[in-house]
């Protein structure tokens, strides 16, 4: 049986290893039926969206106001600072060494040593993209009330609406916001869709949603959130979304893109071209649902077909990049290098978009974007295979792949044209993933 050894990341807490999770009372004012009778917390209901795309968020009736609280500056970063003078985090993150890599691309290395330091030995499976939930296994409902900052939902009214103090409904599951205590970049939070559902760590159409919906509200290009699957390293199977602030673009939002195809509902799909990681670009839409409900299509594709997978969503909800992966997969078969697996960088969300979080200092003070492009050339597919998913996933949307009208052709993201060759990152990988593989946390 393959075994990978892998660090793992404490996002709460109360997480901790199963072995020693004894019942002998509660006592941690969790989420759970012993400690959420009388639980409140803020609500915070955005305003209902009529357009995505390139164009301004439209309000479906009435004229747009100002929100009753700002949403970005005082809900999510205002509380995650309460909780950092609260002394919640396991680090100040802030203190982390963080710097620009010199190169054509401008990756982001941050030195954050204080992320690995405890190790949780849980076996969690890289060869399974949907688990089922076990709520034996640390999830969030198992988190402290005081490392939650407020409920979210996606409201019908055409203004946001904001209550201070509303209960927890667990009939009603709500969705709720949390800080990350392992942070690795100011405001990292978690958004949890439904978290009394416990729903495991898959794609669906209403959870997508509502981190579109997130995005939007914040209104900032630089406040983006992220996703890993199972697979793609996501460490807790109950499904959440990670955020956080990053004041800089990202490389994977810098790289020029080809055109594919078109969907029915106007939605954009594009491919990234010049990047170490094949990835899908999606934008537009006649709504934020069409740009929400294709990327969702897309995604359960590659779950129903075992296909780990991570999506960035960036631009205030305006594009989403889908990049389906198999770093895992190749490091339970032994085909990643020793010098990589040393560095104990697994590449998710952040450092596909180009945000490197290296946990030796070596590494950061060696830091090159060719020792950046290496590593994450490791997680791509191989062009062949990523035809394949292609394929699958246009199949999926209703979609025939237009991609040979528009060979060569390549859009930068200012919009300008350029011609240029494909790109040949990324070796060959096996179609399947090896049966009884295991990592270590």
């Amino acid at each position: 049986m393959l075994k990978i050894k892998r660090v793992p990341t404490v996002v709460s807490n109360y997480q901790k290893d199963e072995a020693s999770d004894e019942s002998v009372g509660c006592g941690r004012n969790c989420l759970g039926a012993c400690c959420l009778n009388g639980a409140r917390l803020p609500l915070y209901a955005c305003k209902k969206l009529e357009k995505s795309g390139t164009g301004e968020k439209v309000v479906i009736s009435g004229e747009a106001r100002e929100p009753p609280v700002a949403f970005l500056e005082s809900l999510v970063l205002g509380e995650w600072e309460d909780r950092f003078h609260r002394g919640l985090f396991r680090y100040d993150v802030t203190a982390c060494e963080t710097k620009v890599i010199p190169g054509n691309y401008g990756f982001v290395a941050q030195l954050n040593e204080g992320r690995h330091l405890k190790k949780r030995p849980t076996e969690f499976r890289v060869d399974k993209v949907l688990q089922s939930f076990d709520g034996n296994k640390f999830n969030f409902t198992k988190v402290g009330q005081e490392e939650l900052l407020f409920q979210f939902e996606a409201g019908e009214d055409c203004e946001a609406q904001f209550f201070p103090c509303m209960p927890l409904d667990a009939d009603n599951s709500p969705s709720v916001v949390a800080v990350n205590v392992s942070p690795i970049e100011y405001g990292h939070v978690l958004l949890i869709p439904r978290v009394l559902d416990c729903l495991p760590q898959r794609i669906d159409h209403k959870s997508l949603l509502l981190a579109l919906h997130m995005a939007a509200e914040a209104a900032n290009p630089y406040f983006r959130l992220g996703y890993n699957s199972l697979g793609a390293f996501a460490t807790i199977n109950h499904l959440h979304f990670q955020a956080y602030y990053l004041a800089m673009p990202f490389p994977l939002e810098k790289a020029p893109s080809k055109k594919m195809i078109t969907t029915v509902s106007g939605v954009k799909i594009s491919e990234l071209v010049n990047y170490p990681v094949r990835s899908l670009l999606f934008e537009g839409g006649s709504s934020m649902q069409d740009l929400s409900d294709t990327v969702s299509d897309a995604c359960v594709c590659l779950q129903n077909n075992n296909i780990p997978f991570n999506i960035l969503i960036s631009d205030s909800g305006r594009q989403i990049f889908l990049m389906p992966q198999c770093y895992a997969e190749k490091q339970a078969l032994g085909e990643v290098s020793p010098e990589l697996l040393e560095t104990q960088v697994n590449p998710a969300v952040w450092e596909i978009s180009g945000h490197m979080v290296l946990k030796r200092k070596e590494d950061y003070e060696g830091a090159s974007e060719e020792n950046a492009w290496r590593l994450l050339a490791e997680a791509s597919l191989s062009e062949e295979r990523f035809k394949e998913v292609n394929a699958l996933i246009f199949e999926a949307i209703g979609c025939s792949n237009q991609e040979e009208e528009l060979e060569g052709i390549l859009v930068q993201p200012s919009g300008s044209v350029n011609q240029t060759g494909n790109r040949t990152l990324g070796g060959p990988i096996t179609n399947g993933i090896a049966s009884e593989c295991l990592v270590l946390q």
